[in-house]
């Protein structure tokens, strides 16, 4: 892999690293300023158990499975009930573009 290409990598690294720090400041600011004003007995957090906190909400409430994981059993079920038209129709829609549907409509003329 050339020069280029690794350095990408570690721009996306770096990105995702420092995502990851600001979203850890911005729970254990919200926490630190709601939570104990809110709820008698709830103590501030840290910045490494604010991390936690983030960990434990994805374990939680997101999982490990990846991108899409209850949508893409959704779309994968609304998939299958549509007729081998409808389905090519789909795809070809999702294909060529975000809002490309919109566009085609507003093209043509309306009587």
């Amino acid at each position: 892999m050339c020069m280029h290409g690794n350095m990408k990598c570690w721009k996306i690294a770096v990105l995702v690293v420092g995502g990851i720090a600001a979203i850890s400041w911005v729970v254990m600011a919200l926490w630190n300023w709601l939570l104990p004003n809110l709820f008698v007995g709830i103590k501030e957090i840290s910045y490494v158990q604010a991390m936690g906190v983030l960990v434990l909400s994805k374990i939680l409430f997101g999982g490990f499975r990846g991108h899409g994981g209850m949508h893409k059993r959704m779309h994968h079920h609304h998939l299958k009930n549509m007729t081998a038209e409808e389905r090519e129709k789909s795809q070809a829609e999702m294909s060529s573009g975000c809002g490309s549907k919109h566009k085609q409509e507003e093209s043509v003329p309306k009587e």
